[in-house]
């Protein structure tokens, strides 16, 4: 097959599984779109409005101004995971990953379409979060590229980690284990309602090992260009996180693992 041919099918099949990825989320808006909002809306609500008025400022800023990049990346984080997680399973279950695996279509493509239709949910999720929040304070964007940059790429991350997480499952049990004890607890640990200033030596040296800090960090550095953390080292550690990640997947497509129910 020509190399232009070659080309065409590969960008003809990425447009085509991505076009499905968002009618998929797009179609249920109710589930995948609506929940998360109204979760997070709570969340400003308690956390901010309540509990947030009884608290001093951060770093100069209103404790629910401090707590906004936390939520809206945390929104994007988990809304990818979650994406990419049900629906690789889904077509696992539904034995419609094999038509993909029989044709044409390279793994990387594959790979590639549902990381990016993860990250697509997420980036969307989190726009609707941030409108909240600006209906509860101000948010400056300080550095415009670092909030853009930072959030694409946390959400392509954890898209990864949700199809990682589709391919080895084997049940739908298995897709809520990695959420509930793993994310849940790294995202609550992660610096999203506190400055790790705040916190005694010994718990400020654990959160460090904590990658989604450095995230956080990242991501609120962006917004409110305040940070507890270096910014090239949430960087690097995003970069290495999506290389590795993206690596293991496609290793683990090639091989067929997981592919089969």
């Amino acid at each position: 097959m020509p190399t232009l041919t070659r080309s065409r099918l590969a960008m003809v099949s990425l447009q085509t599984l991505l076009w499905k990825e968002c009618l998929r989320f797009l179609r249920i808006w109710s589930q995948t779109l609506l929940p998360p909002v109204i979760t997070m809306t709570l969340y400003f609500v308690i956390f901010g409005k309540f509990i947030g008025s009884q608290i001093h400022h951060i770093d100069g800023y209103a404790y629910i101004q401090y707590i906004s990049p936390g939520l809206i990346l945390m929104s994007v984080m988990t809304n990818a995971y979650a994406n990419t997680a049900s629906s690789f399973f889904t077509t696992k279950f539904n034995k419609s990953i094999e038509e993909m695996l029989v044709s044409p279509m390279p793994n990387y493509i594959i790979l590639l379409g549902y990381m990016l239709g993860g990250t697509l949910r997420g980036m969307l999720v989190g726009g609707l979060v941030l409108c909240v929040a600006l209906l509860f304070t101000h948010i400056p964007v300080a550095h415009p590229l670092i909030v853009v940059s930072m959030a694409l790429f946390s959400a392509a991350v954890f898209s990864l980690g949700g199809l990682i997480n589709g391919i080895f499952a084997r049940r739908f049990d298995d897709i809520a284990f990695i959420p509930t004890f793993v994310l849940t607890p790294l995202t609550y640990l992660g610096g999203v309602f506190y400055s790790i200033k705040q916190l005694p030596p010994l718990w400020r040296s654990i959160s460090i090992i904590n990658p989604v800090l450095d995230m956080v960090n990242t991501f609120r550095y962006g917004l409110l260009d305040v940070t507890d953390l270096s910014i090239a080292s949430g960087f690097i550690l995003i970069v290495g996180f999506l290389v590795t990640l993206f690596c293991w997947a496609l290793i683990l497509l090639n091989k067929g693992i997981g592919v089969k129910i």
